[in-house]
């Protein structure tokens, strides 16, 4: 076979041509598309299994290792088009290859835009609740004068710290990179007299693939592809940005904050931040496995601060279930309720709920990293009137290709923001489903905040639905 390049020789020779991620984005835009849409290794993802606790959602997928040594086969990284012939340059083959069709293929004939638009506005890139400082250095443990709840909290973080690798390892890590696959389906769909579920999950799922970037302090760039349709957001420190195909590139409310998708078994030092200041409130059994809960309220200045206009939002909770055997984070919960108030209009009220369930840990370079997982996610829509609810539940699994730290060559200028990007910051509300009664009401904030359920109504139309009244 063909020997392929290292990662670290590769990427020494793609510094040495002055690429890098910033530089990929602005060369992004001039990609021209495929015409025809190729075949995804994610095939089967979702097959069923019997005694599974998710069919949909497979976790027994082939998973690869994580960094691997020098000189053996490596993954690739893509970067954007040659000026002379307009050909994507990537480092080796095989999934690189693979990430740019996906970067450039048609959409599915079994997704309309408005659904593959909810999947990727909701799960392609969300933010961790609040603000933290990777940097900054974690509580001590201590119980003279303080309540059970936090002391046993510290006492939980000490465990997960130390499982995951140790502060010291972790405290020497500068920058980080990940390369992963994804596969989105939007599966269920709830009314207050029917409930429609989508029987052909794994013909409907759109797969693809996402690269993350990060580096201290609170630097982080993110490009997800699925169904033909991009997303791409960062961090430089300073303001939070986000880019997609149908809003194109603004600044994101509120607080500069995690990007949610590193809390998921890649970034175990943020990970502990977050929960620096939260209170151990029980224990739960997560597939089997006895766990501690750490739960975390986003502080009523940061929600005033990620508000705008007729939605507010009211609460953020963040919960951590960690292993009692491993001290391991196996699962990650984060529910947000959100009040849009119309003009002269009843209020409703968006409740949006994402369960993740972290699994395969393996170290990389002495770092405890889950290599695979899934999410589910739940729209809760309700107010208005009586029996007028609708619940949409969506899933995602993914699986981590490839991962490295303290890259060399990896600088500030790999999270510099777009040079089109909008003064105007959006309000996170704008995701959630679109109705067209909902638009005049919603005066000068309708670009902003496009509320209630058309795009539910749509996601029925192009799917083979089983119903249960």
């Amino acid at each position: 076979m063909e020997k392929k390049q290292g990662f670290f020789s590769a990427l020494k020779e793609e510094v040495v041509r002055g690429l890098s991620p910033s530089r990929t984005r602005s060369r992004s835009r001039s990609r021209s598309t495929s015409p025809a849409r190729t075949g995804s290794p994610m095939t089967g993802l979702f097959t069923r299994k019997k005694n599974h606790p998710n069919p949909n959602l497979d976790s027994s997928l082939a998973r690869s290792g994580g960094l691997r040594p020098l000189g053996e086969t490596l993954t690739p990284l893509i970067e954007g088009p040659d000026s002379e012939n307009g050909d994507l340059k990537r480092i080796g083959s095989g999934l690189g290859n693979w990430m740019k069709d996906q970067l450039s293929r048609a959409p599915s004939v079994s997704y309309k835009r408005s659904d593959l638009r909810l999947l990727l506005g909701v799960m392609g890139a969300p933010l961790a609740p609040f603000h933290v400082c990777s940097t900054d250095p974690l509580p001590h443990l201590s119980i003279k004068d303080t309540p059970i709840e936090t002391s046993s909290a510290q006492y939980i973080l000490q465990q997960y710290i130390a499982a995951s690798g140790g502060q010291k390892l972790q405290n020497s890590i500068r920058n980080a990179y990940a390369m992963g696959k994804v596969r989105m389906v939007a599966s269920e769909f709830e009314t207050a007299t029917r409930v429609v579920k989508n029987r052909n999950a794994s013909r409907c799922a759109e797969s693809g693939g996402f690269v993350l970037w990060q580096m201290n302090p609170d630097m982080w760039y993110v490009e997800l592809s699925v169904g033909g349709s991009k997303v791409h957001a960062g961090c430089n420190g300073k303001l939070v940005w986000r880019h997609t195909p149908w809003l194109g590139a603004h600044t994101a409310k509120g607080p500069v904050r995690p990007l949610r998708r590193a809390l998921q078994g890649l970034d175990p030092r943020t990970t502990a931040s977050m929960f620096a200041d939260a209170r151990c409130i029980g224990e739960k059994n997560i597939n089997g496995e006895d766990c501690f809960i750490l739960k975390h309220c986003t502080d009523p200045e940061t929600l005033k601060a990620r508000s705008e206009g007729p939605a507010e939002i009211i609460r953020h909770v963040l919960f951590g279930y960690f292993s009692q055997k491993t001290g391991l984070l196996v699962h990650i919960e984060d529910s947000h309720l959100t009040r849009i108030q119309s003009n002269g209009g009843d209020a409703v009220y968006w409740e949006t709920t994402i369960n993740s369930f972290l699994d395969d840990y393996r170290p990389v370079e002495g770092i405890m990293i889950a290599h695979s997982g899934h999410s589910v996610v739940t729209l809760f829509r309700f107010g208005e009137m009586a029996m007028s609810h609708t619940k949409t539940k969506m899933e995602e699994a993914w699986t981590i290709e490839e991962v490295a730290f303290n890259i060399p060559g990896l600088s500030l200028d790999c999270f510099i923001p777009p040079a089109d990007l909008k003064t105007a910051s959006v309000s996170e509300a704008c995701e959630l489903p679109q109705d067209e009664r909902g638009k005049n009401s919603l005066g000068v904030h309708r670009t902003k905040v496009v509320a209630l359920e058309k795009s539910h109504d749509c996601s029925i139309d192009k799917m083979i639905w089983k119903m249960e009244i």
